[in-house]
């Protein structure tokens, strides 16, 4: 499972004919669902997310020191589903998709990180998996790191 997690002020996501989900201060988590990845990948990325020291501590006006976490903050996660994060780009002009997880096995997947997101106290919000979306968000900072469960 990989993911790119980013410190946000406020972010939105929005497809056609849905209202747009919104969350203030804390994190957007685009996820990728990698072919083999299970419950431990599931546990794994939502510890690390919750956890996570990525936010300044009282004081730091500058934000230099990362001493809290979203969940320290009050903050709240937006994850959103994102199978290009698996994209290999190293041979042709294509990106090849084939480490990414079939969607009926990604889905529910992605499903239980929001669930396991939430049974750890945080607010989510969640985009709509497999849909054509648009998200808007303004980087904290700016902040943005990448996680991956296998490594």
């Amino acid at each position: 499972m990989r993911a790119v997690i980013q410190r946000v002020a406020r972010a939105s996501v929005r497809t056609a004919g849905q209202a747009p989900r919104t969350i203030g201060r804390g994190v957007v988590v685009l996820l990728g669902v990698e072919r083999g990845d299970g419950p431990a990948d599931v546990e794994w990325m939502a510890e690390k997310i919750a956890h996570l020291r990525i936010f300044p501590g009282e004081g730091d006006a500058a934000g230099r020191h990362f001493e809290r976490s979203v969940r320290e903050v009050a903050g709240a996660v937006l994850l959103i589903s994102q199978f290009t994060l698996l994209g290999d780009c190293r041979r042709g002009r294509r990106p090849s998709f084939t480490a990414a997880a079939p969607p009926a096995e990604a889905e529910p997947l992605y499903e239980a990180v929001a669930a396991a997101l939430a049974a750890r106290g945080l607010a989510v919000q969640t985009g709509w998996f497999g849909a054509d979306m648009q998200v808007e968000l303004v980087n904290d900072g700016p902040v943005t790191l990448w996680l991956d469960s296998r490594g």
